[in-house]
């Protein structure tokens, strides 16, 4: 494993333990040339994601990171345990290596994102709504808003 401080490309592992949800392995990391220590996760991987973008069509590699990013940008802030926020993003990425296919949309990934902050925080998933769906005027804010509590009320919550 290359060392993020120096680049040496040796490390020694010096403590391994599973993640609260034993979806992945952190490991403690020693570079051998510097001495700086690191810590890196080893997940399961079921199939390799390519991410088709709305834009412009462009195909890139699934980046779990970038989904991991938005969520906590949505929730900054908001009283949710970070084991919350990861159990979360594993849940999609899990949906989403599920889905059979090899190419996803930004679409299916931010509907996907929707859903989980709809359960989770209604002021993350607001926030995340406001970008995802390009919110331009406040009125869009209150159309939103409007829709979620008449969603609410219809089923109950």
């Amino acid at each position: 494993m290359r060392c993020p401080f120096c680049g040496h490309e040796d490390s020694q592992v010096k403590d391994s333990r599973s993640t609260d949800d034993d979806a992945a392995i952190r490991r403690r990391r020693q570079c051998n040339q510097c001495g700086a220590r690191f810590t890196t996760f080893e997940r399961v991987q079921l199939r390799e994601l390519i991410v088709i973008k709305k834009s412009d069509g462009e195909r890139q590699p699934f980046e779990r990171s970038k989904v991991e990013r938005s969520l906590r940008l949505a929730l900054r802030k908001r009283p949710i345990d970070e084991e919350r926020i990861e159990a979360v993003v594993n849940s999609i990425v899990r949906q989403l290596e599920s889905l059979g296919e090899n190419e996803i949309t930004t679409k299916q990934i931010g509907e996907y994102v929707m859903d989980a902050l709809l359960t989770l925080d209604h002021v993350g998933y607001v926030r995340y709504a406001s970008v995802y769906k390009d919110f331009r005027e406040p009125d869009d804010f209150n159309e939103f808003i409007d829709n979620l509590r008449q969603d609410n009320q219809k089923s109950g919550t």
